[in-house]
């Protein structure tokens, strides 16, 4: 089975609520059997341009697994944390 991948890109608009959905999603990701491989860092462009957003990839056993993560009760609280602290894509994908 093939895992499943959670891309997201941030832009913190605001500090509040960041730090206390930061603490939690750690915790559930790991709950999920997930983990970060990467986590904000240096960007090298390579091609085309960067606009400055955080970036995280977090690699979980699968899709299944993504969307029961990304659809728990448990994260829906976290959201609602972050809601007014930024801006957010999220992207799931399938590994190879």
């Amino acid at each position: 089975m093939a895992k499943g991948y959670i891309l997201v890109f941030i832009k913190r608009t605001r500090p509040d609520g960041w730090d206390e959905y930061r603490r939690g999603v750690t915790e559930l990701v790991a709950e999920f059997g997930g983990r970060y491989v990467v986590q904000g860092g240096t960007v090298e462009v390579l091609e085309g341009s960067f606009d400055g957003r955080q970036m995280v990839v977090l690699e979980f056993p699968s899709m299944e697994t993504v969307r029961a993560f990304w659809n728990s009760p448990a994260y829906g609280r976290l959201k609602a944390l972050r809601s007014n602290s930024g801006v957010m894509d999220a992207w799931a994908v399938a590994g190879v």
